[in-house]
């Protein structure tokens, strides 16, 4: 009897051992690497996510890598080189255009916050006639935006013989005004801060501008986000903590701190604006926005007719975004952030 107790009391205390080394053990993570365009604010949600391991939170190890263009976004997605994109729509909606089998599921973003940026000599937007607009490539989120918000202020690019040169990223874009080689840019506040310190005049902020618009967000091959629907979930969710992270006013120096460190930002103050500026546009209202998809298509149709023929109810998945509203994820994540 004393064998048989101590017996028990031996595989007891080996059941606790085990039971607490599995819980010290770190769990797996999942490797996500995602893939993005623009160097800027819009990218904020997925660099908190990271820097502040919200990701971790639900097993993912996830890294961002910069490809300056689009097409290699998709390239590199279709081919299984990153896992995921954090693409403008215009991107996938070319892509899908030429046979691409991509889904989308969220985006924090439903309205454009930059400035129109001009040389000093140009003081209205009846100047801009046969002027030179700097882009980062034609078809591409920082063109599309362009476009917008053109065509929201009156200004038809064509009818006004507006010359699209594409320049680069937007610091290229940003030096290109400086430097005079091109007379107006649509671009961000931080840098259009930068450019009106330097004697260069806004003739326009676009953040009122009321137009059916989607920014960057979660997109990923069709099989995956049908293979891994958990995957894509937790994706979704730790990119729905990181906006919240950003509208938590308690969390400004934090935030701050991440976009100086990525957008290579040398003051506090240019931090600020762009924490300003990201906490103006990102939203919580994550579900993708069929009449902003189509506001897109028509508007890169103008350069890609085929893309004007594309369905995009095949390419906009919001099965993901509803199952979080209905079970209080994203209501509880807009409560915590004071929205």
């Amino acid at each position: 009897m004393r064998m048989r107790s101590k017996r028990w009391r031996l595989v007891g205390i080996l059941s606790l051992l085990a039971t607490l080394a599995a819980v010290s053990l770190p769990q797996a993570q999942d490797k996500i690497l995602i893939a993005y365009g623009g160097q800027n604010e819009t990218v904020g949600p997925m660099w908190v996510a990271v820097e502040k391991g919200l990701f971790k939170k639900y097993g993912l190890d996830v890294s961002m890598v910069q490809m300056r263009s689009g097409q290699f976004n998709i390239t590199a997605l279709m081919s299984g080189d990153v896992q995921a994109i954090w693409p403008a729509i215009s991107s996938v909606l070319s892509g899908v255009s030429g046979g691409a089998k991509i889904g989308c599921v969220a985006s924090p973003f439903n309205r454009i916050a930059r400035e129109l940026v001009v040389r000093r000599e140009i003081d209205s937007l009846a100047a801009l006639r046969n002027k030179i607009v700097g882009v980062q490539s034609i078809g591409g989120g920082f063109w599309l935006q362009t476009m917008i918000v053109l065509e929201s202020l009156g200004v038809d690019p064509d009818k006004n013989g507006l010359q699209m040169r594409v320049i680069g990223d937007e610091p290229t874009i940003l030096q290109a005004l400086l430097a005079a080689n091109v007379d107006a840019g649509v671009i961000t506040y931080a840098s259009a801060g930068v450019a009106k310190r330097a004697g260069l005049r806004s003739l326009a902020n676009t953040a009122e501008l009321k137009v059916p618009y989607q920014g960057v967000g979660i997109c990923a091959r069709s099989d995956r986000i049908a293979g891994s629907p958990d995957l894509i979930m937790r994706l979704v969710k730790g990119m729905v903590e990181g906006v919240g992270f950003i509208q938590d006013s308690r969390n400004k120096r934090d935030v701050m701190d991440v976009l100086k460190k990525q957008l290579r930002l040398r003051t506090d103050q240019d931090a600020e604006r762009s924490y300003d500026t990201l906490r103006l546009v990102a939203t919580l209202d994550v579900a993708p926005d069929p009449e902003a998809w189509k506001n897109i298509q028509r508007v890169v149709g103008r350069v890609s007719p085929k893309v004007a023929q594309g369905d995009i109810h095949q390419i906009i998945n919001s099965s993901f975004v509803k199952s979080l509203e209905e079970t209080g994820f994203l209501p509880e994540a807009r409560k915590k952030a004071g929205l």
